[in-house]
């Protein structure tokens, strides 16, 4: 249960002011909350800081506007947790955040594609570009976030998928029986091979792993670096199940229709901003994490191409599955595989399984 933001935050001059509710026409000083889950060491929170906190208001004086932003910033999870992510900012917990659509497979279906069709893109901006391009320009994408009461600006991306394990896997056949930690829509990539996929969040992983929850992790790299995964699961299998988008920077509708045009104006830009810089930062990072795993005594392993394709022969169906669940619901599914899987492809991906093939 979301419990108040002025309860967590009591006593702040940005709490009393209040989540933004109207119309700000001959308001200079503008109270904004923006909020994070996860920590600011994280490639995809990092940029909420350095491109919408630390350059809106520049923006808005290099544009001569009279209006600036007061911000209260609530990353690391001091505002909510991880599963209240796209609640926190449809509810007006914050006014504005990071939003993981991973999960929230029943509320943002359609941004949850990624995955269900892994070893499909190639480099990360590839994942962002042909998200961002669908967000953009599809209909049905663009009215799942207005569901939810949220401006949709820019996606987040990560590095694809490796495992993190307390022993060496050596082939898939070492993965039966083990317990993998993962955010639950893994579940279809792992279990097929005989492991137990036991949903959690990033944060909670290290001491998962140490207590004996997990046996280890599908992670990615640069997500796992920052919060020592390998000190617990010193033994990386190199995956890459192909970069991927798993949801991104949202604004609560209502604040942002009470703004006035020049702030939606840097917002919008800056929210663009992020996904890029977001997409910079993975490129960045995920070698010297990988890099810097390996110096403090991990043991990193690169699991052969005909293992890469015999584990996705061995996963069922998935795009037809997410196909047929989602279209009985009435979302538009199979327009949105088939435009992906083309998005893919018109972006230079070479995807070791065609999801839209039987689709």
């Amino acid at each position: 249960m979301l419990i108040s933001r002025r309860a967590v935050l009591a006593g702040t001059a940005a709490i009393a002011a209040g989540p933004v509710k109207g119309a700000f026409a001959q308001t200079k000083t503008i109270p904004l909350t923006i909020s994070s889950s996860h920590p600011l060491t994280i490639p995809w929170v990092e940029p909420l800081k350095t491109v919408i906190v630390e350059q809106s208001n520049r923006k808005l004086e290099a544009m001569g506007s009279p209006n600036r932003i007061e911000w209260t910033e609530a990353f690391g999870g001091s505002l909510y947790g991880f599963n209240d992510t796209l609640e926190s900012v449809t509810q007006q917990l914050t006014d504005m955040g990071w939003i993981g659509a991973l999960w929230e497979p029943s509320a943002l279906p359609l941004q949850n594609i990624m995955y269900s069709t892994p070893f499909a893109t190639s480099t990360v901006r590839q994942a962002v570009d042909v998200m961002n391009e669908l967000n953009q320009k599809n209909a049905a994408m663009k009215a799942e976030w207005d569901r939810q009461n949220i401006v949709f600006f820019g996606c987040c991306v990560s590095d694809g998928y490796h495992l993190f394990t307390k022993k060496p896997i050596e082939s898939l056949a070492d993965l039966k029986g083990l317990k993998i930690l993962g955010a639950p829509v893994c579940a279809p990539w792992i279990e097929p091979l005989g492991a137990t996929l036991v949903g959690t969040g990033l944060p909670a992983q290290y001491s998962q792993l140490q207590t004996g929850v997990g046996d280890g992790s599908i992670l990615i790299a640069t997500g796992a670096y920052p919060l020592k995964i390998h000190e617990v699961a010193p033994y990386v299998t190199l995956v890459d199940t192909g970069p991927l988008t798993f949801g991104g920077f949202g604004v609560n509708k209502d604040t942002f229709e009470g703004l006035p045009d020049d702030v939606k104006t840097v917002l919008t830009e800056l929210g663009y901003a992020y996904s890029a810089e977001n997409a910079r930062l993975i490129e960045e990072k995920q070698k010297a994490a990988l890099e810097k795993m390996e110096a403090e005594g991990a043991k990193l392993h690169k699991m052969p191409q005909d293992q890469r394709v015999a584990w996705v022969k061995a996963m069922p169906d998935l795009g037809k599955i997410w196909v047929e669940g989602n279209e009985a619901k009435g979302v538009p599914a199979r327009e949105i595989m088939k435009a992906f899987m083309a998005a893919v492809k018109a972006h230079g991906g070479e995807p070791l399984r065609d999801w839209s093939e039987n689709v």
